[in-house]
Protein backbone atom coordinates (compact mmCIF):
# COMPACT_ATOMS: atom_id res chain seq x y z
CA UNK A 1 0.00 0.00 0.00
CA UNK A 2 1.43 3.44 -0.68
CA UNK A 3 1.08 6.97 0.29
CA UNK A 4 0.29 9.44 -2.18
CA UNK A 5 1.50 13.18 -1.38
CA UNK A 6 -1.76 14.45 -3.37
CA UNK A 7 -3.69 13.42 -0.33
CA UNK A 8 -5.52 10.34 -1.52
CA UNK A 9 -4.53 8.43 1.62
CA UNK A 10 -3.19 4.83 0.06
CA UNK A 11 -2.82 3.14 -3.19
CA UNK A 12 -3.36 -0.25 -4.33
CA UNK A 13 -1.60 -1.46 -7.94
CA UNK A 14 -4.24 -3.54 -8.06
CA UNK A 15 -4.13 -3.90 -12.01
CA UNK A 16 -0.60 -5.41 -11.99
CA UNK A 17 1.98 -4.50 -14.32
CA UNK A 18 1.58 -2.30 -17.43
CA UNK A 19 -2.06 -2.97 -16.72
CA UNK A 20 -4.16 0.54 -16.54
CA UNK A 21 -4.35 1.83 -12.25
CA UNK A 22 -8.60 0.99 -12.15
CA UNK A 23 -9.36 4.37 -10.16
CA UNK A 24 -6.84 6.82 -12.40
CA UNK A 25 -9.24 8.55 -13.94
CA UNK A 26 -11.11 8.79 -11.13
CA UNK A 27 -8.18 10.01 -8.94
CA UNK A 28 -7.50 12.72 -11.36
CA UNK A 29 -11.53 13.70 -11.55
CA UNK A 30 -11.35 13.98 -7.61
CA UNK A 31 -7.98 16.36 -7.60
CA UNK A 32 -10.21 18.68 -10.15
CA UNK A 33 -13.09 18.54 -8.39
CA UNK A 34 -11.12 19.84 -5.15
CA UNK A 35 -9.72 22.15 -6.79
CA UNK A 36 -13.90 23.17 -7.83
CA UNK A 37 -12.44 23.22 -11.64
CA UNK A 38 -14.71 22.18 -14.22
CA UNK A 39 -13.66 19.92 -17.90
CA UNK A 40 -13.67 23.38 -19.43
CA UNK A 41 -11.75 25.32 -16.94
CA UNK A 42 -9.22 22.67 -17.14
CA UNK A 43 -9.16 22.44 -20.64
CA UNK A 44 -8.77 26.11 -21.09
CA UNK A 45 -5.68 26.44 -18.76
CA UNK A 46 -4.24 23.68 -20.70
CA UNK A 47 -4.41 25.98 -24.14
CA UNK A 48 -2.42 28.26 -22.16
CA UNK A 49 0.16 25.99 -21.07
CA UNK A 50 0.18 24.67 -24.82
CA UNK A 51 0.76 28.05 -26.05
CA UNK A 52 3.18 28.82 -23.45
CA UNK A 53 5.48 25.67 -24.58
CA UNK A 54 4.75 25.64 -28.14
CA UNK A 55 3.32 22.35 -28.81
CA UNK A 56 -0.55 21.05 -28.76
CA UNK A 57 0.54 18.26 -27.39
CA UNK A 58 0.43 20.03 -23.91
CA UNK A 59 -3.50 20.78 -24.51
CA UNK A 60 -6.11 18.57 -22.74
CA UNK A 61 -9.55 19.49 -24.07
CA UNK A 62 -12.89 19.00 -22.64
CA UNK A 63 -13.78 15.58 -24.54
CA UNK A 64 -10.57 14.17 -23.83
CA UNK A 65 -10.09 14.94 -20.24
CA UNK A 66 -13.56 13.48 -19.67
CA UNK A 67 -12.32 10.54 -21.58
CA UNK A 68 -9.35 10.48 -19.19
CA UNK A 69 -11.62 10.93 -16.28
CA UNK A 70 -13.69 7.78 -17.34
CA UNK A 71 -10.44 5.55 -17.95
CA UNK A 72 -11.26 5.40 -21.31
CA UNK A 73 -8.40 7.06 -22.32
CA UNK A 74 -4.52 7.28 -21.26
CA UNK A 75 -3.08 10.30 -20.93
CA UNK A 76 0.46 11.30 -22.86
CA UNK A 77 3.41 12.13 -20.71
CA UNK A 78 2.50 16.03 -22.62
CA UNK A 79 -1.11 16.14 -20.98
CA UNK A 80 -0.04 14.49 -17.51
CA UNK A 81 2.44 17.38 -17.93
CA UNK A 82 -0.07 20.07 -18.05
CA UNK A 83 -2.31 18.30 -15.41
CA UNK A 84 0.72 17.92 -13.15
CA UNK A 85 0.87 22.34 -13.43
CA UNK A 86 -2.84 22.93 -13.33
CA UNK A 87 -3.76 20.93 -10.15
CA UNK A 88 -0.74 21.86 -8.75
CA UNK A 89 0.33 18.15 -7.98
CA UNK A 90 3.71 16.35 -8.58
CA UNK A 91 4.33 14.96 -12.15
CA UNK A 92 5.63 11.69 -10.79
CA UNK A 93 2.43 11.45 -8.57
CA UNK A 94 -0.11 11.43 -11.65
CA UNK A 95 2.55 8.85 -13.20
CA UNK A 96 2.42 6.82 -10.48
CA UNK A 97 -1.76 6.55 -10.94
CA UNK A 98 -0.90 4.57 -14.10
CA UNK A 99 2.06 2.66 -13.03
CA UNK A 100 4.49 1.44 -9.96
CA UNK A 101 7.24 4.09 -10.32
CA UNK A 102 9.13 1.79 -7.76
CA UNK A 103 9.28 -0.84 -10.69
CA UNK A 104 12.02 1.31 -12.64
CA UNK A 105 14.63 0.57 -10.34
CA UNK A 106 13.43 -3.38 -9.89
CA UNK A 107 13.61 -4.19 -13.38
CA UNK A 108 17.01 -1.73 -14.15
CA UNK A 109 18.64 -4.51 -11.49
CA UNK A 110 17.27 -7.47 -13.26
CA UNK A 111 18.22 -6.78 -16.90
CA UNK A 112 21.00 -8.61 -18.32
CA UNK A 113 23.56 -6.29 -18.60
CA UNK A 114 27.00 -8.26 -19.81
CA UNK A 115 29.35 -5.04 -19.17
CA UNK A 116 30.10 -3.74 -16.16
CA UNK A 117 28.55 0.01 -15.55
CA UNK A 118 27.82 2.53 -13.19
CA UNK A 119 24.42 2.72 -11.82
CA UNK A 120 22.06 5.27 -10.73
CA UNK A 121 18.23 5.26 -9.37
CA UNK A 122 15.74 7.73 -8.81
CA UNK A 123 14.17 7.24 -5.34
CA UNK A 124 10.03 7.01 -5.30
CA UNK A 125 7.98 7.75 -2.34
CA UNK A 126 9.99 7.37 1.21
CA UNK A 127 7.06 5.17 2.20
CA UNK A 128 6.99 2.66 0.51
CA UNK A 129 9.01 -0.40 -0.29
CA UNK A 130 12.15 -1.13 -3.15
CA UNK A 131 12.65 -4.71 -4.05
CA UNK A 132 16.43 -4.43 -3.44
CA UNK A 133 19.42 -7.06 -3.19
CA UNK A 134 20.02 -6.81 0.35
CA UNK A 135 19.52 -8.14 3.84
CA UNK A 136 21.08 -6.44 6.56
CA UNK A 137 23.45 -7.83 9.15
CA UNK A 138 21.99 -8.58 12.93
CA UNK A 139 23.76 -5.73 13.66
CA UNK A 140 23.38 -3.09 10.89
CA UNK A 141 22.78 0.15 12.24
CA UNK A 142 21.55 2.95 9.68
CA UNK A 143 22.53 5.74 12.18
CA UNK A 144 26.10 4.70 12.32
CA UNK A 145 27.44 3.44 8.87
CA UNK A 146 26.57 4.45 4.83
CA UNK A 147 27.55 1.00 3.90
CA UNK A 148 25.71 -2.02 2.58
CA UNK A 149 26.68 -5.03 4.34
CA UNK A 150 29.81 -6.93 3.00
CA UNK A 151 27.72 -9.47 1.67
CA UNK A 152 23.70 -10.33 1.18
CA UNK A 153 21.49 -13.20 1.35
CA UNK A 154 18.17 -12.49 -0.97
CA UNK A 155 16.40 -10.48 -2.50
CA UNK A 156 14.30 -8.45 -0.09
CA UNK A 157 11.96 -5.56 0.20
CA UNK A 158 13.80 -2.57 1.66
CA UNK A 159 12.29 0.95 2.67
CA UNK A 160 13.05 3.70 0.36
CA UNK A 161 13.68 5.82 3.11
CA UNK A 162 16.95 3.37 4.35
CA UNK A 163 18.49 3.99 0.81
CA UNK A 164 18.05 7.59 1.38
CA UNK A 165 19.68 7.05 4.58
CA UNK A 166 22.74 5.31 3.03
CA UNK A 167 23.14 8.49 0.86
CA UNK A 168 22.01 6.79 -2.23
CA UNK A 169 21.90 10.19 -4.18
CA UNK A 170 25.55 11.30 -2.94
CA UNK A 171 27.53 8.28 -3.60
CA UNK A 172 28.43 6.22 -6.86
CA UNK A 173 27.17 2.96 -7.44
CA UNK A 174 28.15 0.34 -9.91
CA UNK A 175 26.88 -2.68 -11.56
CA UNK A 176 29.65 -5.84 -12.42
CA UNK A 177 28.54 -6.97 -15.64
CA UNK A 178 26.80 -10.25 -15.77
CA UNK A 179 29.63 -11.39 -18.66
CA UNK A 180 32.33 -9.97 -16.23
CA UNK A 181 34.50 -12.99 -14.58
CA UNK A 182 37.17 -10.24 -13.87
CA UNK A 183 37.14 -10.31 -9.89
CA UNK A 184 35.05 -14.03 -9.48
CA UNK A 185 34.58 -15.48 -7.42
CA UNK A 186 35.21 -13.07 -5.13
CA UNK A 187 32.43 -10.27 -6.85
CA UNK A 188 30.25 -12.39 -8.52
CA UNK A 189 28.71 -11.04 -11.89
CA UNK A 190 25.54 -8.89 -11.40
CA UNK A 191 26.88 -7.77 -7.91
CA UNK A 192 26.01 -4.17 -7.14
CA UNK A 193 28.77 -2.35 -5.21
CA UNK A 194 28.88 0.75 -3.85
CA UNK A 195 32.50 3.30 -4.51
CA UNK A 196 34.21 5.47 -2.22
CA UNK A 197 35.03 8.44 -4.90
CA UNK A 198 37.35 10.28 -2.37
CA UNK A 199 39.89 7.02 -2.17
CA UNK A 200 42.90 6.40 -4.46
CA UNK A 201 45.19 3.75 -4.77
CA UNK A 202 48.60 3.76 -3.12
CA UNK A 203 51.81 2.85 -4.66
CA UNK A 204 53.21 0.76 -2.22
CA UNK A 205 50.08 -0.10 -0.72
CA UNK A 206 50.25 -3.89 1.57
CA UNK A 207 46.97 -6.30 2.47
CA UNK A 208 47.18 -9.18 4.69
CA UNK A 209 44.32 -10.90 3.01
CA UNK A 210 42.17 -10.71 -0.61
CA UNK A 211 39.63 -9.74 1.68
CA UNK A 212 41.54 -6.41 3.14
CA UNK A 213 42.67 -5.58 -0.21
CA UNK A 214 41.24 -2.61 -2.24
CA UNK A 215 39.21 -3.32 -5.28
CA UNK A 216 38.72 -0.38 -6.93
CA UNK A 217 36.58 1.00 -10.13
CA UNK A 218 38.06 1.95 -13.47
CA UNK A 219 36.88 3.94 -16.06
CA UNK A 220 38.14 3.05 -19.40
CA UNK A 221 37.92 4.54 -22.97
CA UNK A 222 35.23 1.71 -23.71
CA UNK A 223 33.97 1.29 -20.69
CA UNK A 224 34.44 -0.12 -16.98
CA UNK A 225 36.42 -2.35 -14.90
CA UNK A 226 36.53 -3.73 -11.32
CA UNK A 227 39.66 -4.97 -9.94
CA UNK A 228 42.57 -4.74 -7.70
CA UNK A 229 45.28 -2.30 -8.75
CA UNK A 230 48.74 -1.49 -9.08
CA UNK A 231 49.84 2.02 -9.76
CA UNK A 232 53.12 1.81 -11.55
CA UNK A 233 54.61 5.73 -12.54
CA UNK A 234 52.16 6.32 -14.90
CA UNK A 235 50.45 3.48 -15.48
CA UNK A 236 48.44 1.25 -13.95
CA UNK A 237 48.10 -2.42 -13.83
CA UNK A 238 44.72 -4.16 -13.08
CA UNK A 239 45.03 -7.42 -11.57
CA UNK A 240 42.11 -10.00 -12.02
CA UNK A 241 41.22 -12.97 -9.11
CA UNK A 242 43.91 -16.13 -9.25
CA UNK A 243 40.77 -17.81 -9.90
CA UNK A 244 39.73 -15.84 -12.73
CA UNK A 245 39.75 -16.58 -16.28
CA UNK A 246 40.80 -12.73 -17.21
CA UNK A 247 44.06 -11.65 -18.00
CA UNK A 248 46.31 -8.80 -16.24
CA UNK A 249 45.60 -5.78 -17.80
CA UNK A 250 47.70 -2.47 -18.45
CA UNK A 251 46.46 1.19 -19.01
CA UNK A 252 48.31 4.47 -19.40
CA UNK A 253 47.53 6.67 -16.62
CA UNK A 254 45.42 8.90 -16.60
CA UNK A 255 45.34 8.77 -20.62
CA UNK A 256 43.47 5.13 -21.05
CA UNK A 257 42.03 5.07 -17.18
CA UNK A 258 40.23 6.70 -14.58
CA UNK A 259 39.95 5.95 -11.12
CA UNK A 260 35.98 6.25 -10.02
CA UNK A 261 36.99 5.16 -6.42
CA UNK A 262 37.30 2.47 -3.82
CA UNK A 263 34.51 -0.34 -4.10
CA UNK A 264 33.00 -0.25 0.04
CA UNK A 265 30.46 -2.38 -0.30
CA UNK A 266 28.94 -5.04 -2.24
CA UNK A 267 25.65 -6.41 -2.81
CA UNK A 268 25.43 -9.69 -4.31
CA UNK A 269 22.68 -11.84 -5.10
CA UNK A 270 23.21 -15.71 -4.05
CA UNK A 271 19.85 -17.13 -5.17
CA UNK A 272 18.14 -17.59 -8.95
CA UNK A 273 21.25 -17.22 -10.34
CA UNK A 274 21.91 -18.86 -13.30
CA UNK A 275 23.29 -22.46 -13.90
CA UNK A 276 27.04 -21.20 -15.59
CA UNK A 277 30.34 -21.43 -15.14
CA UNK A 278 32.96 -18.42 -15.71
CA UNK A 279 34.16 -19.32 -19.51
CA UNK A 280 37.18 -21.38 -19.63
CA UNK A 281 36.80 -22.77 -16.22
CA UNK A 282 35.57 -26.36 -15.43
CA UNK A 283 32.01 -26.76 -13.84
CA UNK A 284 32.32 -27.90 -9.67
CA UNK A 285 31.75 -31.79 -9.66
CA UNK A 286 28.58 -32.67 -9.64
CA UNK A 287 27.40 -31.03 -12.19
CA UNK A 288 26.72 -32.31 -15.59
Amino acid sequence: MLRKKCGFGTQNFGAGAGGLEPRAGERLKQLRSRLGLTTREVAERSRKIAEAEGNEEFSVSHARLIQIENNESTPSIYKLFTLSAVYGCPFTDLCSYYFDLGGIAKHQLTMGMGNTRLASFDLPDEARALTFPVRFDPGFKVEKTNLLSRMVEVWGEVPVGVLRSLNIRKVRYGFIGLDDYTMYPLLRPGSFVQIDEQQKPEAHGVSRSEHERPIWFLELRTGYICSWCEVQRDRIVSIPHPLSPCRTREFAYPNEVEIVGRVTAVAARLVNVPDSAPPNTPKPPGRS
